[in-house]
């Protein structure tokens, strides 16, 4: 039994698992912008034609998608998001919990990319776009996804260190 507990290690920040599980979350939220693969959007852009279609088509389905679980269970998402987050906080920040520290540390900022992502849909569904801007917002989106995992990675990382050399000073 002391295997599997040394196996499944919940000391995150000085995890490799951690942090490989961090670089994937980001590498697929930036990829994967409002559920459209960026290398479609970017292949749309060269070759036009069909694939320019497809992307239109997929666009148009993810945001009606994303659109239909907002507005028929937000409420409810947010209340759950909300409740989620702010146990994790607590648990993470009062109790000490490392492990749900770099949960928050991964789901608050998940969370706002969520938030933008249907902010986006709703933008893009609302009107009848041409190509052009649907490549400019799908763009836009991502650059501002990059720049909050960025901005959360610079900030775990940081923790992280601050908590590895706590618990390094302390006697872990």
């Amino acid at each position: 039994m002391a295997t599997i507990f040394e196996l499944i290690d919940l000391r995150s920040f000085s995890n490799l698992w951690f942090w490989i599980a961090l670089a994937v979350v980001w590498s697929s939220a930036s990829h994967f912008v409002m559920g459209v693969p960026f290398d479609m959007v970017m292949r749309a852009h060269r070759k036009g034609g069909q694939v320019e279609a497809d992307l239109r088509e997929l666009v148009r389905i993810n945001a009606g998608r994303m659109l239909y679980i907002a507005d028929n269970a937000g409420v409810i998402v947010v209340g759950v998001l909300s409740f989620v987050l702010t146990v994790l906080g607590i648990l993470g920040f009062f109790y000490w919990v490392e492990f749900c520290q770099a949960l928050l540390l991964i789901g608050f900022p998940m969370s706002l990319v969520w938030l933008l992502s249907v902010r986006t849909a709703r933008r893009i569904a609302g009107q009848e776009l041409t190509m052009a801007q649907i490549y400019s917002r799908l763009r836009g989106l991502r650059l501002a996804i990059q720049a909050i995992g960025m901005l959360a990675v610079l900030v775990t990382a940081f923790w992280g260190m601050y908590v590895n050399a706590s618990l390094g000073v302390l006697g872990g």
